[in-house]
């Protein structure tokens, strides 16, 4: 398919290449029966091409108008996926670590200006940084993820104490509270000791009792490497080549205490929605802060910006770990929530859950056009070449190269990771490690001039000693 990324950024040009090819765009606001067979046959082609495997859940008004499982929760064992079996959800747990911080400040166990230095005092410059400066990523704190070690890290058993050691001596990136970074992993790690100082349970026990027990959130817990009992829990899958997939390289989720060790399921992150936003649960002021759409576009754990796709304000909040991603979207105004859930490590979720929410609500979409017999990977004619793109990349000035191998093709990255390519016609692909669009721009004679990823261009570089920038794929 073309991603939805491509129909926000020029729709017409989307809507050129669907009636093209013969791919009409839905647009009329379907009846129940209608919607959920659209939404199923949507899907279906990310579920046989093996992208996606998890949860969907569509919620209006707090009604579940569409809810499915999909796939294997264990794709060795043949156990299926069930609408009890917890997923990983990666960087949505932010919302979870907030939501118990604002227990606590409703307590009085806190406030949103309390020093972090108040409760954990061996952090650098935490008599600058306050509560709000972690809720909101802009603390300016050394980022634990980017640590040379960091896969090592997450090969331990972990405790938040321990990985706010690793980085509580560094210098502040920043001032706190004047610049925002996406995404400060460290500050979440931080909230999570600040939880359990100001709770005197560990991290687990007390997202347990200040968020999921309150929320009736009966299938959602803190992965603390701990035992599971009774729990029905999915296992991760990375992408093998373009269409296979193998089980993702174990790790301890303690390590992402608070950032993303949070496993659910996407009927509970659905109610929590609508809890959040209609619900109780929190006071008045610490509930708006959360879905405030005048503050700064992140924080609290969603994205809060208006969608020009949609036409109104939306919070949405993506989320990747090992063998795993996830996203939800919020639109208020038809208060409408879309949650997917999957164990297959592809951000194909994003582009899932956002045209589904269309589907919903009858606005265009473009059909998945994914099969295991779709276009040859060698008509694309990419094999050998390379591709330079500018300072503003990624990483500043990396080449990539275009490789087959087993007749498929692989875009090899100078870190050399390699991401697979779908090929879906002669000049679109997709890079289904990142799930970005690719397409091709050709001269007279056919050859490749020049590709954009993403929203970035890259022009052809013929000399194959080119600089290639120690650069990493897209997060």
């Amino acid at each position: 398919m073309l991603p939805t990324r491509w129909s926000v950024a020029a729709a017409a040009a989307i809507v050129s290449f669907a009636s093209a090819s013969g791919r009409g765009l839905a647009q009329s606001r379907l009846p129940s029966e209608s919607m959920t067979a659209a939404i199923d046959a949507y899907v279906r082609p990310y579920v046989e091409t093996n992208n996606f495997s998890g949860q969907l859940v569509v919620m209006r008004s707090g009604r579940v108008l569409y809810e499915r499982s999909l796939g294997w929760a264990d794709r060795e064992a043949r156990t299926p996926m069930t609408r009890e079996t917890e997923l990983h959800i990666a960087s949505i747990s932010t919302q979870f670590t907030s939501a118990a911080i604002m227990r606590l400040i409703d307590s009085g166990a806190l406030t949103l200006d309390t020093r972090v230095a108040e409760i954990v005092p061996d952090v650098r410059g935490g008599n600058l940084i306050t509560i709000r400066n972690l809720l909101e990523q802009r603390s300016g704190l050394s980022d634990i993820n980017s640590r040379a070690d960091y896969s090592a890290i997450l090969q331990a058993h972990q405790t938040p104490a321990t990985l706010v050691g690793y980085i509580a001596r560094d210098t502040l990136r920043f001032a706190p509270g004047s610049k925002y970074m996406h995404e400060e992993h460290s500050a979440n790690n931080l909230l999570a000791l600040i939880i359990e100082k100001k709770s005197g349970q560990s991290f687990a026990r007390a997202l347990e009792r200040l968020v999921f027990a309150p929320l009736a959130m009966t299938h959602s817990s803190i992965d603390d490497d701990a035992p599971v009992r009774g729990a029905e829990v999915a296992l991760g899958h990375d992408p093998k080549g373009v269409f296979e997939l193998a089980a993702t390289t174990p790790i301890h989720w303690s390590a992402k205490s608070g950032n993303a060790s949070v496993r659910s399921t996407a009927i509970d992150q659905s109610h929590w929605v609508q809890q959040l936003f209609h619900g109780h649960y929190l006071q008045e002021a610490t509930r708006a802060a959360i879905v405030d759409s005048a503050s700064f576009p992140f924080g609290y754990g969603w994205f809060r910006r208006p969608n020009k796709r949609f036409g109104e304000f939306a919070y949405s909040m993506s989320g990747r770990s090992p063998g795993f991603a996830s996203y939800v979207i919020h639109l208020p105004r038809e208060d409408l929530t879309v949650v997917a859930l999957s164990n297959i490590y592809s951000s194909a979720t994003a582009d899932i859950a956002l045209d589904i929410a269309a589907i919903a609500l009858g606005l265009p979409y473009a059909p998945a056009v994914l099969s295991r017999h779709g276009f040859s990977p060698d008509s694309l004619k990419l094999s050998g070449e390379r591709f330079t793109f500018p300072a503003d990349f990624y990483q500043p000035n990396a080449t990539l190269a275009f490789e087959m191998e087993n007749g498929e093709m692989f875009l090899r990255w100078p870190s050399h990771d390699r991401s697979p390519v779908i090929p879906i016609d002669r000049d679109h692909a997709i890079d289904r490690a990142y799930w970005e669009p690719i397409e091709i721009r050709r001269d007279a004679l056919g050859r490749a001039t020049s590709i954009s990823y993403d929203r970035f261009q890259g022009t052809r570089t013929d000399s194959a000693g080119a600089r290639a920038a120690d650069a990493a794929p897209p997060q």
